[in-house]
């Protein structure tokens, strides 16, 4: 009987879940209603999916509002309804348009206007569809109104967007929010009712019992919707079922880009790559994702046509199908990939392929996917109110000092300590945290589907151009809509444009087939990196964490470093295998301590889980469960499994068929802890493979161009350390590096010879529009010859002027800068008028004698420091104090279990709770040879010796030793002091 009800997915206006709706309706004796969010059709799916739950009869529509006046209500009569109501709502929010007062024509859904809309507008005609809403309240005026005599037109709008007062409270706030308003300055046309609530259908019965035909239209109304999705068990894949005329036709096409492709990754096909491939054909055809394929394939062999170049991963990645046809790089026959945790007969949701694009080329592959098919859009990710944003906003609508909401916020309070106001804040901060606050765009889905888009929701344009739905991952899969997973990074640009600059720096250098990995894999240069830990800048390898794996695991091989890509993820490290697993690597006489059952079933991996496969194969192997039930136990360790009872069951059966095996318990336990440890963080081994795909191509960059290489990791944002370090890696690979010249740089990073010239990117306050006039200039007329020449061609303002002078960029003039910064002051005027049209004749420049004047490089480096955020010269050189006698990090394993010395710049820092809640510290230092040095600060030292910001620190703790892999266990620190700033006398 209610045909306008809100959820919080009407932003910032609704006050509780579509669930609690439904709970809300139960409780309410109300057996069918309507979900009709505000210009909004995030929540319509999982009501549908819900509602049978409840016993109720769902029905789904759109409260059309501009701003918070009510329009019309739109509600569906069938799927074809929906589909008008998001067509109509999108064309008008894409646009950005005012709703109209009059609804268009709709030929499958129902119109309600609020009798009051109605009076203004002094509508006397209406249309089959339409009809006019009566609210409770509305019954007063009614009868003295000429609608009174449309009876077959009223129909009952009791709108519920609250349960109770403290909702109406919460309601209030958020409107507050909205208009960015103090709760005093609220308009009343900005909120709802208080009587905006929902009745037992008894009361509202008794209620209208004096319209009895107001009652009968209402029903009459909810009786002729019916708006059904098929979800869970009963879904049916809502994508793209063809990509040619026929499934035949896609199926043949499928074989026929195997058959040519083949030879290509087997030269000579084994009978076992010719049976893998036969058998995954068969089963992808059985279960329908031919055209799934077909349309990833499409994807990639353009950007391959555009020279692109792309990395396929994911769980995708253990297909032979996907290798052979050039989705993924990854031989599943190699590394014996799981076929079973790629596509099964038990999994009805598609494979899943991530694959990732360098993050400059991905809006292009976006379009192109959008103009390549027919119904695409972007799935939708919900923002929520966070608790501090929450506060922050509930503060400034009450008012409040901001020192007393940024108390609130760190949560360093007691709550007696605060008054009414304060009270108030935390109260109704509690209560919104986790509200939806916006739909945004989800990071990579994107959805190519059978039927219209605007069949499932209405659809928002976001700034990225591209209409994007309103519901998110979760609900999309349970509907069985599937997204393709396209993802931008940053690694494939660094290896792009290493492959750029190699070509202009070394025009001799041989043309590099950069998709050739096996011969990446096999080369020992490159493995050495690996081993030693020297992969600063290549992707995924490059972090304190993973350089010291892999010295700990000696990774020199790509399967080597396909695990550690997966054991140092942390549910492997929580579980505590990581060092079981480093232990049986090292020592094989170890591996016999192993469970033989778990040996037998795991033996690359010494009996130790490590991939996502192994989940599937333990407790399948071990346990006896179907694949499709250790596929329930994978996704609901995920998080990315709605239902817990279903996982509960199976959990259930999990303990019960050990004991059935005669396991022992504590052996059943062990098993079960290592699989809730780490299912929800290990990656697929197919997804480790891919990584470490990308890592070696990286590697063999850095080990044969490593100056091109450094230049592409720093034009491209750097990666996991700043871009400081960075430049000192670069001057390690023995490149020589420049500051911004006005003839040389440009706004990235240049490269001539070993000599890199810093791009003006880096001068924080240099304008954008200076850098654009400098290149123009320059790329238009030749190099500038002096600084008057540069005066005379280039409008600047002396504030400009003076970065580019203290900053070095006229050094090539062999002018001290501390003169060239008197001239420019002598010949610039800072007050005269800027124009951009060039100067017919050129001024002669007068000639100014100026006394001496002494700079220094330390000068320099501070300016450095001040413009660039950093200095170029060696950082131990700017050193103050005396140096004591000390040890180098070469040196530390001669020093094992003794306490030293040792002197080093900061290069990474992070906190760590140990398991006792006690907070830990752990930094990487480089020494003045550039060689790095790992720190443990303990609980005791972490506030006794803070670590503040870059600098050179003495550091003085016990050498620790663990599989050849040394650090400082941390006694005390202490910050070097610099040299002063000579700019300051």
């Amino acid at each position: 009987m209610y045909l306008n009800c809100h959820s919080y997915y009407s932003l910032r206006f609704g006050t509780f879940s579509e669930v609690d709706l439904l709970e809300l309706a139960k409780a309410n004796g109300v057996k069918h209603l309507a979900l009709t969010d505000i210009n909004n059709t995030s929540a319509c799916l999982n009501f549908i999916r819900k509602a049978k739950d409840y016993n109720i009869k769902p029905a789904v529509g759109i409260d059309f509002r501009n701003g918070a006046k009510q329009q019309f209500v739109g509600i569906a009569k069938n799927n074809d309804g929906f589909q008008e109501l998001n067509t109509f709502l999108s064309e008008y929010a894409h646009q950005k348009k005012q709703l109209p007062d009059l609804s268009p024509k709709f030929e499958n859904a129902f119109v309600i206007y609020p009798l009051e809309q109605v009076m203004q507008l002094e509508k006397t005609k209406f249309e089959n569809f339409e009809f006019i809403g009566i609210t409770i309240n509305d019954l007063k005026k009614l009868p003295f109104t000429i609608y009174k005599d449309y009876e077959d037109k009223l129909v009952i709008q009791q709108q519920v967007t609250i349960r109770n007062k403290k909702d109406f409270n919460a309601h209030r706030l958020l409107r507050a929010i909205d208009n960015n308003t103090l709760l005093s300055k609220l308009s009343k046309t900005e909120e709802c009712s208080e009587h905006d609530k929902m009745y037992p259908e008894a009361d509202l019965a008794e209620i209208f019992q004096l319209f009895p035909f107001i009652l009968e239209n209402t029903k009459q109304l909810l009786n002729a919707c019916s708006v059904e999705f098929n979800f869970g068990a009963d879904r049916i894949s809502q994508n793209q079922s063809l990509y040619l005329e026929s499934e035949e036709a896609d199926f043949n096409y499928l074989k026929k880009l195997c058959e040519q492709k083949i030879y290509r990754r087997y030269p000579y096909p084994s009978e076992k790559v010719r049976e893998r491939l036969e058998t995954e054909l068969k089963t992808i055809k059985e279960m329908s994702f031919v055209s799934y394929f077909l349309i990833n394939y499409d994807i990639v062999s353009y950007s391959k046509s555009q020279g692109y170049i792309h990395v396929g991963r994911g769980s995708g990645a253990n297909s032979i199908v996907a290798y052979i046809i050039g989705i993924t790089d990854v031989d599943p026959i190699e590394l014996d990939l799981y076929f079973e945790r790629f596509i099964n007969p038990f999994r009805k949701s598609p494979p899943d392929f991530d694959i990732d694009f360098s993050w400059k080329e991905r809006n292009d592959i976006t379009e192109y996917i959008f103009k390549r098919f027919k119904n695409v859009a972007l799935l939708a990710v919900y923002n929520t109110f966070k608790f501090r944003a929450v506060v922050r906003e509930l503060g400034k609508v009450f008012g409040m000092p901001k020192e007393e909401i940024d108390k609130i916020c760190t949560g360093r309070y007691q709550k007696p300590e605060f008054d009414e106001m304060g009270a108030l804040v935390i109260k109704y901060g509690e209560l919104i945290q986790g509200f939806p606050n916006y739909v945004s765009v989800h990071s990579c889905g994107i959805l190519i589907l059978d039927k219209p888009i605007h069949y499932y929701s209405a659809t928002n344009m976001p700034p990225k151009g591209f209409p994007t739905v309103q519901f998110d991952m979760i609900i999309a899969e349970d509907a069985g809509i599937f997204k393709f997973d396209i993802l931008g990074q940053r690694g494939l640009a660094k290896i792009k444009d290493t492959l750029e600059i190699i070509k202009y720096n070394r025009p001799e250098a041989p043309e590099i087939d950069i998709t050739d990995v096996e011969k990446f894999k096999t080369d020992p240069k490159v493995n050495a990196l690996l081993k030693n830990g020297k992969a600063t800048g290549a992707y995924y390898v490059e972090s304190p964490a993973m350089r010291g794996l892999m010295c700990k695991l000696q990774t020199q091989d790509y399967l080597g470093l396909v695990a550690a890509s997966s054991i140092i993820r942390p549910g492997v490290s929580g579980s505590g295998m990581k060092q079981e697993f480093i232990k049986r690597q090292r020592h094989p006489e170890r591996r016999k301590e192993a469970n033989p059952i778990l040996l037998k079933i795991m033996p690359e991996t010494y009996g130790i889980m490590v991939y996502q496969e192994d989940v599937l194969k333990v407790a399948n192997q071990f346990a006896g469960l179907t694949l499709g039930e250790a596929d329930v136990l994978r996704r609901g360790m995920s998080g990315k499994f709605r239902s817990r009872a279903e996982f509960q069951a199976v959990e259930d059966k999990f303990i019960a068929n050990c004991k059935t095996k005669g396991y022992t318990d504590a052996l059943t336990l062990e098993v079960w802890e290592q699989i809730k440890s780490f299912a929800g963080y290990a990656f697929a081994k197919g997804h480790s493979a891919s990584y470490a795909v990308e890592s070696y191509q990286s590697l063999y960059l850095k080990c044969y161009y490593p100056l091109e290489f450094m230049v592409a990791v720093l034009n491209n944002g750097g990666g996991f350390y700043s871009t400081e370090h960075y430049i000192h890696e670069t001057k390690m690979c023995q490149g020589i590096i420049k500051t911004p010249c006005i003839n040389k740089s440009d706004h990235p990073n240049t490269i001539e010879g070993n000599t890199i010239y810093l791009g003006f990117g880096y001068l924080k306050n240099l304008e954008s529009y200076t850098v654009k006039r400098i290149l123009t200039e320059r790329q238009l007329y030749g190099t500038f010859k002096s600084l008057d020449d540069f005066i005379d061609r280039v409008v600047i303002s002396i504030e400009q002027l003076t970065i580019l002078i203290r900053i070095g960029a006229f050094s090539f003039t062999e002018i001290p800068k501390s003169e060239l910064l008197w001239n420019a002051i002598f010949k610039i005027n800072s007050s005269k008028a800027k124009t951009p049209q060039k100067q017919l004749f050129k001024p002669n420049h007068k000639a100014f004698t100026l006394p001496t004047l002494n700079s220094s490089w330390i000068e320099d480096a501070y300016d450095q420091m001040e413009l660039l955020g950093f200095p170029l010269c060696n950082y131990f050189d700017l050193i103050n104090e005396p140096i004591r006698e000390h040890i180098k990090a070469k040196n530390m394993f001669q020093y094992r279990t003794k306490n030293v010395l040792l002197y080093g710049k900061l290069v990474n820092t992070r906190f760590h709770k140990g398991a006792t809640g006690k907070l830990m510290r752990f930094c990487t230092f480089v020494d003045d040879e550039g060689c790095y040095f790992d720190t443990v600060h303990f609980h005791d030292t972490v506030e006794k010796y803070p670590i503040h910001g870059i600098g050179i620190y003495a550091c003085y703790g016990k050498i620790t030793e663990e599989f050849d892999f040394c650090s400082v266990e941390i006694i005390w620190t202490q910050k070097m002091a610099l040299k002063p700033d000579p700019r300051l006398n």
